[in-house]
């Protein structure tokens, strides 16, 4: 636990917390020697025959120092004087076995980080260093060696390291700072739009920083994007800087480093390691490089200018306008009803959003792109395989990134990997698809490539891995966000047959991208025959029971059955009401939103054999009554609408026992279908898109 704060506080620039350095105050003076003597020899063990890449002169000065301690702490123990010292001289050594720790911590931390890191933490870390020194120092001076009776050899070098701790200063390495002072004006060249040279990068990253292959390149970005991650936003450089360095780096791993076969059976072991759980990592992975607060929920892209709806949520001003415009009058994210239409600029949100990406950034990213398309087009099939991941985690984040990748040609080549027998490049290229995707120009871009579409149903079908047909599906989610792709898409062989099945018998994760993509086809009026011939509506009804997809199932089950064709096929399942009633008792307020909205719908469009088979469903009465005086506005609406169609139903006092008034109570006026129904469904659009 101290380990974790004080190797955290170094890397945020902060002091430790006191807790992480508590001295053990309840040992004895023999077990306090003992246990410092066991301490510092395991640091000398360590670290004095490990040669640092950076910090080698500070690192080396603290070793020589804990060496001197060694002697100090070994003669004590062994000539026996450890057992009889006095206040002073253990106030003194708790002091020192502090000092030990912090100086085990920041020489670990040496070793753990990655080289770019230490880079540009160099003056930071030998501040780090030249702290210690001075608290040696303070340490020496009020140590009371007259109160132990040491040996001349030992007094003489405890002198000496007094004396030196004396007036050892700041040390800043001036090969090191040279390298800092390059890694920037590299930055200054891609933001004033000039590339450095081949020759100019392999000197600094080969020569000067010792990375020597493609492996060892990947772990330092990997490195860097974990800090921007870790410090949220309390980091130095800060994290627009940062990102110019990541793009940096990225755009030398494929210059220097090239696409060799080492790296595709390097990627295809981490894909079996990842088999083993989700994909949740990757996932997480979405916005490592952006805060996710940052994207627009609707676009999932970064927001250009962030506005606030009534509902208290931020979108991008552009995606949000659309969404009102199409007549929603839900909030897209949670659901609620809007109370007005007014857009509030969310000004502190956009001013952090300028800090990212860099110009810097940008224009690594895109020279970035242009190596990786050329070895998609020319490369041997394990260098179209690299550049595929390489794609795939470019176009991870930022609007531009996904601009300049699909305008420079990569779809055509991408949608080509896509039936390719190596699992490891059919993967990357159809998650690079999804990624793309997002952008909204890209959706056109994809849906118009001939075959794309047509290949990533078949991924979705037949893919080689999980995560290969779960971003199939994610896809077709994404894609079907544009009115006129949801009919091209279902139309199209094989689609919603492939959805229905992952919704059937996919992993958890298979099956929210499936039942979200299934909704948004349903939104379409002329998809709903197609549909019911590709037995997605049985597939929805048997995810009523799946507490993971029951919203979404519910929601896209209320589109379908007001369609009388619907509602006939619905209402030929078995257990379509049976699990609608269930959401009703046991599901989320959205879910619960969603299940009367589909009773009533059917109830509705299903004439009076549908009608009467929701009203003999068990409880039902009871469940109604309780949405109108303890669900969400819109449940209550709702639940008010289908007691009014029961008590014009003919058998209806049979059945509810003159509860009609208690259902009339929470009524309104408006008796009829409402035409905006579709916005009503309350799904949240960005409920499962992960880009990868």
């Amino acid at each position: 636990m101290a380990t974790a704060a004080i190797f955290s506080s170094l890397r945020r620039r902060r002091s430790p917390s006191l807790e992480a350095f508590l001295a053990p105050v309840d040992f004895t003076d023999v077990k306090l020697v003992q246990t410092l003597v066991l301490l510092s020899t395991e640091l000398v063990s360590c670290f004095s025959g490990k040669s640092l890449f950076f910090q080698r002169k500070n690192s080396r000065s603290l070793v020589r120092k804990i060496e001197i301690f060694v002697v100090l702490l070994e003669y004590l123990r062994d000539s026996g004087a450890g057992s009889a010292l006095s206040s002073t001289t253990i106030v003194c050594l708790k002091e020192l076995y502090l000092l030990m720790y912090r100086s085990k911590i920041l020489l670990d931390y040496c070793v753990q980080s990655s080289k770019l890191w230490l880079l540009l933490q160099n003056h930071s870390i030998s501040g780090h260093f030249h702290d210690l020194n001075q608290e040696i120092s303070t340490l020496l001076d009020v140590f009371p060696l007259d109160d132990v009776d040491l040996s001349e050899d030992v007094r003489e070098q405890i002198d000496l390291m007094q004396s030196q701790s004396r007036r050892r200063r700041l040390f800043i390495d001036e090969d090191e700072e040279a390298l800092r002072l390059r890694l920037f004006s590299f930055l200054d060249e891609f933001e004033n739009g000039r590339i450095p040279s081949l020759e100019e990068l392999r000197l600094f990253f080969v020569e000067g920083l010792g990375i020597k292959d493609a492996t060892s390149c990947i772990t330092e970005i990997e490195f860097l994007e974990e800090q921007i991650v870790c410090h949220e936003g309390d980091i130095e450089p800060t994290a627009s800087v940062l990102n110019g360095f990541v793009a940096i780096a990225r755009y030398c791993r494929f210059l220097l480093y090239g696409f060799g076969e080492n790296e595709v059976e390097l990627q295809i072991g981490n894909q079996k390691r990842r088999r083993k759980g989700l994909i949740a990592h990757e996932i997480a992975e979405t916005f490592i490089t952006i805060p996710k607060d940052f994207f627009c929920p609707i676009l999932l892209d970064l927001m250009r200018d962030p506005v606030i709806i009534s509902t208290g949520q931020t979108y991008d001003r552009s995606s949000i306008s659309r969404w009102m415009e199409e007549g929603h009058c839900t909030c897209p994210k949670t659901g609620q009803m809007l109370m007005n239409t007014r857009l509030v600029p969310n000004r502190a949100l956009r001013n952090l959003i300028r800090l990212c990406p860099s110009k810097a950034a940008i224009e690594a990213n895109r020279a970035t792109a242009t190596l990786l398309i050329n070895q998609l087009a020319n490369g041997s099939q394990s260098a179209k395989t690299v550049a595929a991941r390489g794609t795939r985690l470019l176009a991870k984040t930022g609007r531009e990134n996904r601009a300049f990748i699909a305008e420079a040609g990569a779809i055509p080549y991408l949608c080509e990997l896509l039936s390719s027998t190596n699992s490891v490049a059919q993967e990357n290229s159809v998650t690079a698809i999804l990624n793309l995707s997002i952008y909204d120009k890209n959706k056109s871009r994809i849906m118009d490539e001939s075959g794309c579409l047509g290949s990533i149903i078949e991924v979705l079908r037949l893919g080689l891995t999980t995560e290969a047909r779960e971003n199939a599906a994610a896809t077709l989610f994404s894609l079907s966000a544009v009115h006129d792709n949801k009919k091209r898409i279902a139309d199209e062989e094989g689609a919603v047959e492939a959805l229905a099945g992952l919704l059937t018998v996919g992993t958890p994760r298979g099956k929210k991208d499936a039942v979200t993509a299934l909704f948004n086809l349903s939104t379409h009026t002329e998809n709903c025959v197609r549909m019911i011939e590709a037995g997605a509506i049985a597939a929805l009804v048997g995810a009523l029971g799946n507490e993971g997809v029951a919203e979404e199932a519910a929601g896209a089950l209320a589109l379908i059955v007001r369609q009388p064709i619907g509602a006939k096929a619905v209402g030929g399942e078995e257990m379509a009401v049976a699990g609608l009633i269930g959401m009703m008792r046991c599901g989320t307020p959205r879910g619960k939103e969603n299940a009367v909205a589909a009773l009533l719908e059917l109830c509705r469009s299903g004439g009076q054999a549908a009608t009467e088979k929701v009203l003999k469903a068990p409880a039902l009465a009871g469940l109604l009554q309780s949405l109108l005086f303890t669900g969400t506005k819109r449940a209550r609406r709702k639940a008010a609408s289908l007691a009014r169609v029961f008590q014009r139903f003919e058998n209806y006092p049979l059945h509810f026992g003159g509860l009609g008034a208690g259902y009339a109570f929470a009524g309104n006026s408006a008796a009829n279908r409402d035409p905006s129904f579709v916005s009503e469904v309350s799904v949240p659009v960005s409920i499962s898109v992960s880009v990868l």
